[in-house]
């Protein structure tokens, strides 16, 4: 038996790397003796990130209480790993940290469906989300394990993973390829292991302790992990890559960049990401640029830009200027760049043994509770369908796509009790359009498609906190119709503002914390109080979605599930029930809130998730 004894809150803590059949024994009886206690702390290391790619490998296995950890090598195979799967299956309870991604570990390598494993896991990381979903950078602990451990527990918590990664630099690996290249019975490695789990068991109870102070319902705890366990089965799932198509993709994005770089060049801009030379070279062409980046240089991301080249969000001509040629051909040049290296190329480099990658869902990724998907594919056009054409439903099916209609206005409605926007939506039908209501309602029966395209940028500022500059930039509308617009919009549904003084003035109350309607603690900034209604409505949809997610588990959906991306569900379906399970889909997202139904509508294309979207397959 090797050990190793380190210091934690003043106590001596050990961790066991058991080396004979004898030391197995005694890990065994450990295990009997510390799942009467209470539940045991599971974590696992492994060759990296990508738990899909060919050659990843589980190292260890480790378990551990609050005084005690065991690290079993279960790369060495034989009756080691017998004993890891066993110990995993007889333990009552279980305590992992980021728990989504031992579960899928465990599923693929060591042959634990995370369905069941999941049923007794508790994860610390959702558990400390819910007590501050704020980042590091946001003036939050974060949700780290290190970090986490330092304020809970022992501000001198070790951080071993420091230690390692220089351990990992004197053998030389990077901090990258250190985790599969490291020898299994490095001390720091091992040590690194063990502590893990430790540290994990002492954060629980005192994580528990504060979410029962500050009142956090165990129901709201219950559900982010039947969350976190249907995003795992969606990774686990994932996405069908069409090879044939996305190979001759990338080729053809690099040309493209070259090409727009090319433009870009006869204006004297040799380096299209370079923020001096564009701007330099757009001040010289005449344009006035006046945002500035924090550091104080000249501002040129993409919403300069776009308003320049006059394109909307969606890259669609906005038509309020004649479009600068060089601010056209550096934003082409860019997205295609872009769309060749992180989207075609790495859908091949990343694809699995059977053609597929799988990406990462965070549903706990925003202050709000709103998910994520890492591989940007939460990050791409709403109108694009040339990446989306890369992707494939299985073979047989067609994708379906179901989302709901104007959420972010409906929750809006709902919870300022805004009265004319609830008259609208409960008596305006399938085809009611808020944005043109609002335009009819403040400009009579002569508002015009421009007008709709004003309001609507209102009142997406209402919900995303956009400024005047912002949404001017936005709609292509000067900044003083768009404040006339916002003056029309505040005095035709005054709610809203009643509703945000209202609001901030609770988070003042409550410690700058709102409370959302579901009852998730949303932490405000001082100096940005007037995002609680962002806050509010962005998280009331997140939790529409989830408790769609639920719905459609109960209709034995789940497994046709591919994503979640914003407010809608991203599915493959047999062809012939695709018109059946669609129409569920859609039930399964409707529902109401405060009196204001929140409707859902399905898509049925084609083999592609580009086909959605135009693409011809």
């Amino acid at each position: 038996m090797r050990e190793f004894r380190h210091e934690v809150a003043g106590e001596t803590v050990t961790v066991h790397v058991p080396e004979t059949t004898e030391d197995l024994n005694e890990f065994w009886r450990w295990l009997y003796r510390a799942r009467e206690r209470g539940p045991i702390a599971l974590d696992t290391e492994t060759t990296g990130l990508d738990i899909y790619s060919p050659g990843y490998r589980l190292r260890t296995v480790q378990f551990g209480d609050t005084h005690d950890a065991w690290v079993l090598p279960y790369e060495r195979g034989g009756y080691v790993a017998s004993y890891a799967r066993d110990a995993i299956r007889r333990c009552r309870q279980v305590l992992i940290h980021n728990a989504a991604f031992d579960w899928l570990v465990l599923d693929e390598h060591a042959g634990t469906p995370l369905e069941e494993l999941a049923l007794w896991t508790t994860d610390t990381r959702i558990l400390a989300a819910l007590i501050d979903p704020r980042q590091p950078s946001e003036g939050g602990i974060g949700t780290a394990l290190k970090p986490l451990a330092a304020y809970w527990v022992d501000p001198a918590a070790p951080d071993t993973q420091g230690g390692l990664t220089r351990v990992f630099n004197s053998l030389g690996f990077t901090k990258e390829t250190g985790w599969a290249g490291i020898d299994l019975t490095h001390p720091t490695y091992l040590l690194y292991a063990g502590l893990d789990v430790i540290l994990t068991a002492r954060l629980y109870p005192v994580l528990r302790r504060e979410l029962d102070r500050l009142g956090v319902r165990a129901e709201l705890v219950t559900y982010e992990h039947e969350i976190a366990r249907m995003c795992a089965v969606m990774q686990r799932a994932g996405l069908l890559v069409d090879h044939d198509y996305a190979a001759p993709l990338a080729r053809r994005l690099a040309e493209e960049a070259e090409q727009h770089a090319a433009v870009a060049a006869r204006y004297g801009v040799t380096k299209v990401g370079s923020s001096t030379q564009v701007a330099e070279a757009l001040v010289g062409m005449g344009e006035r640029l006046t945002e500035r980046t924090q550091s104080g240089a000249l501002s040129t991301d993409k919403t300069v830009l776009l308003p320049l080249a006059d394109l909307d969000r969606d890259w669609q001509r906005i038509g309020a200027r004649e479009p600068n040629p060089l601010a056209d051909a550096v934003l082409r040049a860019k997205r295609a760049s872009k769309w060749g290296v992180t989207y075609a190329e790495a859908f091949l480099s990343n694809a699995s043994a059977a053609g597929r990658i799988h990406p990462s869902i965070s549903p706990l990724a925003a202050r709000t509770g709103r998910m994520s998907v890492t591989a940007g594919l939460h990050q791409l056009p709403s109108s694009d369908h040339v990446i989306r054409r890369a992707i494939l439903a299985e073979p047989g099916h067609v994708m379906i796509s179901t989302d709901f209609q104007a959420v972010e206005m409906r929750v809006l409605a709902a919870l300022a009790n805004v009265r004319r926007m609830k008259e609208g939506f409960t008596s305006g039908g399938d085809k009611f359009d808020i944005h043109t209501y609002t335009a009819r309602l403040i400009k009579g029966d002569k508002a015009t498609p421009r007008d709709r395209k004003v309001f609507k940028g209102a009142g997406f500022g209402k919900v995303y906190g956009g400024g005047i500059t912002t949404i001017a930039r936005q709609t292509g509308a000067t900044e003083p119709e768009i404040a006339q617009a916002v003056a029309a919009y505040d005095r035709m549904f005054p709610e809203i503002k009643r509703a945000s003084s209202r609001w901030q003035r609770q988070a003042y109350q409550n410690g700058m914390v709102f409370i959302s309607a579901t009852g998730r603690r949303l932490p405000l900034d001082r100096d940005r109080t007037y995002s609680v209604v962002n806050y509010a409505c962005q998280s009331a949809a997140r939790d529409l979605l989830g408790q769609a997610m639920l719905n459609v588990e109960s209709a034995g959906l789940l497994n046709f599930c591919r994503l979640p991306i914003h407010d809608e569900f991203l599915a493959s379906a047999p062809r012939e029930d695709a018109t059946e399970i669609a129409r569920e889909f859609e039930r399964c997202m409707t529902m109401d809130l405060y009196g204001v139904p929140i409707t859902a509508e399905a898509e049925i294309g084609g083999r592609s998730w580009g086909s959605l979207y135009g693409a011809d397959y």
